[in-house]
């Protein structure tokens, strides 16, 4: 008998774990490769959110490796009809170019997502004291602001 619902959990969280392990231990080689046969699944939502924690991890992972820009630009013609995790991909090199030294515009900074800002003003990546600066003065949210303003007051995140 097949059933969707064995041992009373749907088969698209089994997939969906799945995945994640895979995605996980893929060789950089092969990646391209099973982030487009994850796609290939029945479930787009699932998908889709497997290939973005993949990516959310290796961005974290390659942030300030040189590496980086290689896996992004791959990624990115990989990810192209997929509008959240373009943005997203966009985000984490915004990320990566204000933790580098980087120039980037207010405008960018100001603009990103709330995601983005939270990223931006809780974690130890964002060595700039411009960009906290400018995070604590006109973040989007309260939060953001003083996130912001204590790591730029004590150099250290909430977080910690």
């Amino acid at each position: 008998m097949t059933s969707p619902h064995l041992d009373g959990e749907p088969a698209e969280h089994r997939r969906f774990v799945r995945y994640l392990q895979a995605l996980e231990a893929v060789a950089e080689t092969d990646e391209v490769a099973l982030v487009a046969a994850v796609w290939r699944d029945q479930d787009a939502t699932m998908a889709d959110s497997a290939v973005g924690r993949h990516l959310d991890r290796r961005a974290a992972d390659l942030l300030t490796d040189a590496k980086f820009t290689a896996w992004a630009q791959t990624l990115t013609e990989v990810i192209a009809d997929r509008d959240f995790l373009t943005l997203r991909l966009r985000e984490w090199t915004l990320l990566r170019t204000i933790a580098l030294g980087e120039p980037w515009t207010a405008e960018e900074l100001t603009g990103a997502t709330d995601w983005f800002q939270r990223m931006a003003a809780t974690t130890q990546i964002t060595p700039s004291p411009e960009a906290l600066g400018l995070l604590a003065e006109r973040g989007r949210t309260r939060r953001v602001r003083n996130s912001a303003g204590q790591q730029l007051r004590t150099g250290t995140s909430p977080t910690d």
